[in-house]
């Protein structure tokens, strides 16, 4: 298996893609650590890990409280004796332009897309730099490399992982530890409900996708995964500072 005896702590993972990361990866051998402000949501990847085989443990955190991260992980290593694997997934998305959106919006925007982002690969960092190993992979977004249609407080905020995990890959590089960003576009999950509302409902978003998106579609989890598997495991072994966009050739036109 790809990411056998290795430990992982996925955030945002009792949902979405952040669910469909922890569950290919505990597949391919990983224990994942399943880091969730929704401990519902949180047992619910857990149990779907134990489930199939693979082993698990929840962490229930606002990933934005820095004393309560910093215990989460400080713990994780602490019982497992490594971290191996960071993927800092846990996001929002919050609409309006510069004139509407709410400043708290933008503010819980910066916090959770970026700020804990950074805070989480700063904790886990002297694990991975004592190992002489280890992967962090951000999520972004397609609207990190793009303009996204009234959405400044999200798009600032993706562009700004972007440049923080080049930064992060070009400092680390000497320790072993690669930094990748994952940028998805159109994925069918609860997350888009901001920008479908914002767009007058599932019809006309399903009709900006058919215009927008060269393969016409949204993608599925599943197709999100395995970029993930990809960039965390050694098939990516050569590869660090570089960003992945699976969009459906949405930003190719």
């Amino acid at each position: 298996m790809l990411l056998e005896n290795r430990v992982a702590i996925v955030t945002g993972a009792g949902s979405g893609i952040g669910q469909a990361g922890a569950l290919i990866m505990a597949k391919e051998g990983a224990h994942v650590v399943v880091a969730d402000i929704d401990f519902i949501n949180a047992d619910e990847t857990v149990n779907r890990i134990h489930a199939a085989g693979g082993s698990a443990e929840s962490l229930v955190l606002d990933v934005t409280d820095d004393r309560a991260l910093e215990a989460g992980i400080s713990a994780v290593a602490a019982r497992h004796g490594r971290i191996d694997i960071l993927h800092n997934h846990a996001g929002a998305q919050v609409a309006g332009d510069l004139e509407q959106v709410a400043l708290d919006g933008f503010d819980r925007s910066w916090s959770l897309n970026v700020r804990a982002h950074f805070m989480a690969a700063r904790l886990v960092m002297p694990f991975m730099k004592k190992a002489g190993k280890g992967v962090i992979l951000n999520t972004s977004s397609s609207s990190g490399v793009l303009y996204d249609r009234e959405m400044i407080a999200y798009t600032t905020s993706k562009h700004a992982v972007i440049a923080m995990t080049r930064q992060m890959a070009g400092d680390y590089a000497k320790y072993g530890i690669r930094v990748n960003a994952l940028c998805p576009g159109w994925v069918d999950t609860p997350f888009n409900d901001p920008f479908i509302a914002q767009m007058g409902g599932r019809d006309a978003i399903e009709a900006y996708i058919a215009e927008k998106v060269p393969l016409g579609r949204w993608a599925d989890v599943s197709e999100i995964a395995e970029p993930i598997l990809f960039l965390v495991s050694d098939r990516s072994s050569y590869m660090t500072g570089q960003i992945l966009v699976v969009d459906g050739g949405e930003t190719v036109v």
